[in-house]
């Protein structure tokens, strides 16, 4: 499991009443708490190897290093380029590119669009919401993919104004 798919999972669990989530797989232990002060977030392995006797009078082992993770910067923590705007969801639904799956998307990166053009639906309680644009530009980035849970002002594209 990576650092995107847990900060995915605690985006999905914020608009529920669940308080609390425990994940066990290979390796790897995470309990995520809602409504709690924030603490530090530990990897426990599952599989631990019994414990070694040491002499008394040996030296101490040195620490062994953990291998660097590589994180990348959320959506929320990129720097924008200039004329550079998030296009963000205005309600919790579910992310749709096309009217249908058998139709083209509404917008490919690299599209310029104009004010009022419809770039996606938005399905929330069985109610299609076409969301349009409010400017006129080009779309360079489409963030997320089609048919996932998207979350009230969750940046759905990236458009560069004209």
């Amino acid at each position: 499991m990576n650092v995107k798919e847990i900060r995915e999972l605690v985006r999905l669990l914020a608009g529920t009443d669940v308080t609390e989530l425990n994940l066990e797989t290979e390796g790897l232990k995470i309990t995520i708490k809602k409504g709690y002060p924030p603490q530090a977030v530990s990897y426990i392995p599952t599989p631990t190897p019994s414990p070694v006797p040491v002499p008394a009078n040996a030296p101490a082992p040195a620490p062994v290093p953990a291998p660097p993770v590589e994180v990348t910067p959320t959506v929320e923590e990129r720097v924008l380029g200039p004329n550079q705007v998030y296009i963000v969801a205005p309600m919790v639904g579910t992310f749709y590119r096309a009217p249908s799956p058998e139709a083209e998307p509404y917008v490919r990166v690299g599209d310029i669009v104009e004010p009022g053009q419809v770039l996606c639906i938005i399905e929330a309680m069985k109610l299609m919401n076409e969301i349009e644009s409010e400017w006129r530009g080009r779309i360079t980035e489409i963030l997320v993919e089609n048919a996932q849970p998207v979350e009230y002002g969750q940046p759905l594209f990236v458009l560069e104004k004209m």
